[in-house]
């Protein structure tokens, strides 16, 4: 029988880290929780509901793919015959029965490395960003380009590309999942729901420093992967350079000089804004859905063209990138 292993990442949690262990340890032979310098009482409940635990220390940066990669080594050491292995973020709870179905469609194709699903936020009509997030995870299934941290995915796979990119700060799934499709492997992704996800996102400025996260992550992942053949990022870091960047810089800019005239292009906006509606209808969301998910699409490559800024600064100066955080502790 197919040994089934999971690693579960977090800091600080609280509540959110229970319902998380409890809803996945009956789906898996063994499962690895991996803090990363939590200050509540997240390593002794994990402990006490039956998890391996590992520490993270500080003597390197933290970030969830150094995380996620001391998490699936451990489970190689205590049971190396672990085949797959569910990866789930601590503000996660697990479907019921989504990890055997997972087992079943990675097993339908010998060359799928990563099977993944639908994740839907818990609270969607709690607050505006809640619902951006549950609209931003539908995303269409079949062979897909990349995943999020929620995947089954093989170890023979993991070990094959030698894990996550540990110095990443964000983008580290579908970095990983660029380097497992050049060794040939396939990323699936199914109509099946997989996940119930916490975002606890209820202010505006948690929402702007989620987008400029993004927008480092796409700098950063194209910068790694932009000339390869699968071209990683380059088209969505262009849209962000162009509409968070050059269009309003130009626009203000000639304004003195064309008497205003130049501030014509900020129409653009607007159109954006239609065509990003007209995408959502075409995915079968509602007006309401598809008009918010655009206006916050269209303001969104502000804080990513601030994000993409950082991350070409901190590589021009040589300094570390330092995490995104949006989220606090859990209350």
């Amino acid at each position: 029988m197919t040994q089934i292993g999971a690693v579960v990442i977090g800091r600080n949690e609280g509540a959110r880290l229970r319902r998380c262990l409890e809803s996945t340890l009956p789906q898996v032979d063994l499962i690895v929780y991996v803090d990363s310098l939590s200050t509540d009482d997240s390593v002794v409940l994990a402990r006490s509901l039956g998890a391996e635990v590992v520490e993270l220390d500080r003597q390197q940066p933290i970030t969830a793919a150094r995380a996620r990669n001391a998490g699936w080594q451990r489970l190689r050491e205590l049971a190396p015959d672990i085949e797959l292995v569910q990866f789930i973020d601590g503000d996660c709870e697990m479907t019921a029965g989504w990890v055997l179905h997972a087992v079943a469609a990675i097993d339908s194709e010998p060359q799928a490395a990563v099977v993944t699903g639908r994740l839907r936020e818990r609270y969607r009509e709690q607050t505006i960003y809640n619902r951006l997030c549950d609209l931003e995870w539908d995303r269409p299934v079949g062979d897909a380009q990349e995943c999020g941290g929620i995947a089954l995915m093989r170890m023979a796979a993991l070990v094959a590309v030698d894990g996550f990119n540990s110095r990443l700060i964000a983008g580290e799934e579908p970095e990983l999942c660029v380097r497992l499709r050049a060794a040939g492997w396939k990323i699936k992704r199914v109509g099946r729901e997989m996940a119930l996800h916490d975002a606890a996102m209820t202010r505006f400025g948690q929402w702007w420093k989620r987008t400029v996260r993004a927008g480092h992550a796409y700098a950063e992942g194209a910068a790694m992967h932009g000339s390869s053949a699968q071209r990683h990022w380059v088209r969505q870091s262009r849209s962000i350079m162009f509409w968070g960047g050059l269009l309003p810089i130009t626009a203000f800019l000639l304004a003195w000089p064309t008497s205003g005239t130049s501030l014509i292009l900020l129409s653009g906006y607007g159109l954006l804004a239609c065509r990003v509606a007209r995408h959502g209808r075409s995915r079968g969301w509602s007006w309401k859905d598809s008009i918010l998910y655009a206006a916050f699409t269209t303001l969104g490559k502000f804080p990513q063209f601030i994000g993409q800024v950082k991350y070409h600064w901190t590589r021009w100066t040589g300094e570390h990138a330092v995490l995104i955080e949006y989220k606090g502790a859990a209350q």
